[in-house]
C-alpha cells in the first residue's frame, strides 16, 4: 500500500511511497483519445508514469509490468518492440492489447530531455555496442517487461512511462493504433494531464 494516495480530477490517481533513500510516485490516468491528435480509430487504455527521486545513491532500481502467467483460451501474446519501444501485444479474435514503455535507447533519449539523469545520455554507446551491464530492459517469455535502471545518485530523478492500450482487433490491426498509443514520453503524458486538469478547473470556476 502507498504511504499517500491522492485523487485528481478525471479519475486520475497519484500514489506516493517515501523512504530515507528515495521517494516514488505513480500517476495512473485513463487514456483519453480527445487529448491525442494522433488518434486512430476506437481506442481505450490506461497510462502510468513512475517518478523516482533519489535521496541517496541507488545501485539497483527495477520496475516491471506483465500479463497473467496463464492467458485465457484463444489469446496469443508476443514481443512487439522497436523504434525506442519495448512492448508486448496480446490479442484474440475480438481485441488487441499492447503495453510497454522505453527500451534502452529511449532511456538514453529521456536523459537528453531531462526525464532522467543527464549522464545517462552517454550510455548510448553501451546500447549501440550491446555492452550495457547491470541495467537494461528485459522481455520475459513474451509475458512481462522488466526495466532495470542505471545507478542513481543523490539528487537524481527519473520518470518512466508504462502505457497499456486496447482496441477492437480489426481496427487495431489496420492502423496499429495500440502500438503508437504506448509510445508517448512522460513529458507528453504529464502535459496532457496538466492541461486537462487546468481545463476542468476553469470550467468549474466559470460554472
Amino acid at each position: 500500500m502507498p504511504d499517500e494516495l491522492f485523487e485528481l480530477p478525471g479519475g486520475r490517481t497519484v500514489a506516493r511511497w517515501a523512504g530515507p533513500a528515495a521517494r516514488v510516485e505513480l500517476l495512473l490516468t485513463a487514456y483519453d483519445p480527445e487529448l491525442d491528435p494522433e488518434h486512430w480509430g476506437p481506442l481505450t487504455g490506461c497510462r502510468a508514469v513512475w517518478r523516482l527521486d533519489a535521496f541517496a545513491p541507488l545501485g539497483r532500481v527495477r520496475f516491471s509490468a506483465g500479463l497473467p502467467s496463464e492467458l485465457p483460451v484463444g489469446v496469443e501474446a508476443g514481443w512487439d518492440g522497436g523504434q525506442g519501444l519495448c512492448a508486448i501485444t496480446a490479442e484474440d479474435e475480438g481485441t488487441l492489447l499492447t503495453f510497454g514503455g522505453n527500451d534502452e535507447e529511449a532511456i538514453c533519449w529521456a536523459a537528453e530531455c531531462g526525464e532522467a539523469p543527464r549522464r545517462w545520455a552517454a550510455l548510448t554507446e553501451e546500447v549501440n555496442g550491446y555492452s550495457f551491464d547491470g541495467w537494461g530492459v528485459d522481455c520475459t517469455g513474451s509475458r512481462a517487461i522488466t526495466w532495470r535502471l542505471p545507478p542513481l545518485e543523490a539528487g537524481d530523478h527519473c520518470e518512466l512511462p508504462v502505457v497499456a492500450a486496447w482496441a477492437p482487433a480489426a481496427v487495431a490491426e489496420a492502423c496499429a493504433n495500440t502500438w503508437y498509443a504506448v509510445m508517448p514520453s512522460p513529458t507528453v503524458l504529464l502535459r496532457q494531464v496538466a492541461a486537462d486538469v487546468a481545463e476542468r478547473a476553469e470550467a468549474a470556476e466559470g460554472g
